[in-house]
């Protein structure tokens, strides 16, 4: 299995550090423009793997259109948000960039899927299947919040996270759609959870937990590392083992509202091929803030798709 990751800056680095304890990756790729920073991090990678005993072999680019033959591409490359900037922020530099590595990477990569991960992701991830045509494109949408809801029920209820269940979907941003419905505690629904142990949780205390704890991260480190690392491993995991696990990326989406689909997260079944979503288990008023979601997105795509209309 080849995976090339594009963009290998703090996250990126954490990434393929994770992508490198993988035992079905054969092949590792990184890409990125500052000179020698792909080189540097793929001779870690190799000490790393040479720790492990297990070989694997370790490619090095500063052009995206060296990468060939890839069977999973990150695109990972842009941008990051500094501390309560918000993504949209991003929404102009990073969309020269996704259009640049769309239309250099899908003609020699035949095949490949593809999963966006520069932000603001739902956005980026709807201009790159527009201007690369692939068949396979998915954001990595809310996936990452989703681990961090889980991990703050599970620190507020004080349970392990392994028996906590539960998604968020929607805009990986300021319309995040905290799925209440899909919330189990060893099996329990949240509400069944609390009620029978007499227990003070409230739910938008923990999610406001969550927005307030990511801020800090950046506040302290500069950016989020090591979740968004596990989080993207999970998702290229679970397309190359075929696992058809149960994850929150972001895929297509169309509302009356808006005049074409954008990439919103609802939690589907994910593996070689897409799908099928939750949607339908969903309440009403889930699916409408669900829309909502896909209004915010379609605003800030547009704007992306503006800034390099000229030259589509």
């Amino acid at each position: 299995m080849h995976i090339a990751l594009i963009g290998v800056g703090r996250v990126g680095q954490a990434t393929a550090f994770a992508l490198a304890h993988e035992p079905y990756i054969d092949e590792l790729t990184l890409v990125d423009i500052a000179p020698k920073l792909a080189w540097a991090v793929a001779e870690e990678m190799r000490h790393a793997r040479a720790g492990m005993h297990v070989p694997m072999e370790v490619n090095a680019f500063e052009n995206v259109d060296e990468i060939s033959n890839a069977d999973i591409v990150v695109v990972m490359a842009g941008k990051p948000a500094a501390p309560r900037m918000g993504r949209r922020a991003l929404v102009g530099a990073n969309a020269k960039t996704i259009k640049s590595i769309a239309e250099a990477v899908t003609p020699r990569n035949p095949g490949a899927r593809y999963v966006v991960v520069t932000n603001p992701v739902d956005a980026m991830a709807t201009l790159f299947q527009k201007v690369s045509k692939a068949n396979y494109v998915i954001s990595s949408g809310c996936h990452l919040d989703t681990l961090r809801f889980r991990a703050e029920i599970a620190k507020q209820l004080k349970v392990p996270v392994n028996n906590v269940e539960g998604y968020v979907a929607g805009e990986h941003g300021d319309n995040d759609v905290f799925l209440w419905s899909t919330v189990k505690v060893g099996g329990e629904s949240f509400d069944e959870y609390v009620k029978k142990r007499n227990l003070n949780v409230i739910k938008d205390t923990i999610v406001s937990a969550v927005h307030e704890n990511t801020e800090a991260i950046l506040e302290k480190l500069g950016g989020t590392i090591y979740g968004p690392a596990t989080a993207f491993r999970e998702i290229v995991r679970a397309i190359a083992l075929n696992t058809h696990s149960l994850l929150s990326v972001g895929t297509p989406y169309k509302t009356s509202e808006i005049p074409e689909p954008v990439y919103v997260s609802i939690p589907l079944k994910l593996g070689m091929s897409i799908g099928p979503t939750i949607e339908h288990a969903l309440t009403q008023e889930e699916r409408r803030k669900l829309e909502e979601a896909a209004k915010a997105i379609y605003s800030t795509y547009k704007i992306a798709y503006e800034s390099i209309a000229e030259s589509v």
